[in-house]
């Protein structure tokens, strides 16, 4: 008798295949809601690393503009302005330029928008502190500027 269950069980299971369509409905459902949610914060993410990149290559000029005011300017960071230094980035061409010496590579790309850096400048307080990075990129006319507090914290200001 317990046999003829067991039979009679396992050919119900036998006949039964794939999903239920509530089975299906629910797994939909599911699938929408976690889309709805994931989109969003993977937008945010996607713009954030932009952001903080950009900021990563504004770190990068910055660390070049020390290491040639280091070496070509013995450590001075005094010009004929008495606002501060100002070193430009490139273009290639302009053999004064941080690219022209080969403190930066040529080309130097932007990574938020993949433009060239072209240009733009560093520069420094006359004490020797940053005061600014700005850069501009052969897509733009503007130069984005990025602040000391940006730079050295490695992080984009709320703003940008």
């Amino acid at each position: 008798m317990l046999a003829q269950a067991l039979k009679k069980r396992l050919s119900k299971e036998e006949n039964q295949k794939g999903f239920t369509l509530i089975e299906l409905l629910a797994v939909i459902v599911i699938l929408g809601i976690i889309s709805v949610i994931a989109v969003p914060m993977i937008t945010n993410i996607i713009s954030k690393s932009r952001k903080d990149a950009d900021v990563a290559t504004a770190r990068q000029v910055y660390d070049a503009a020390r290491l040639y005011v280091t070496s070509e300017l013995e450590g001075k960071f005094t010009s004929t302005s008495t606002t501060g230094l100002t070193i430009t980035i490139g273009p290639k061409a302009t053999a004064s330029s941080l690219q022209g010496k080969g403190y930066l590579e040529d080309p130097l790309y932007l990574p938020s928008t993949k433009d060239e850096i072209d240009g733009g400048s560093v520069t420094f307080n006359t004490d020797g502190s940053l005061n600014q990075v700005t850069i501009t990129t052969t897509a733009t006319t503007d130069p984005t500027p990025f602040t000391a507090d940006e730079v050295m914290s490695g992080k984009p200001s709320t703003t940008r």
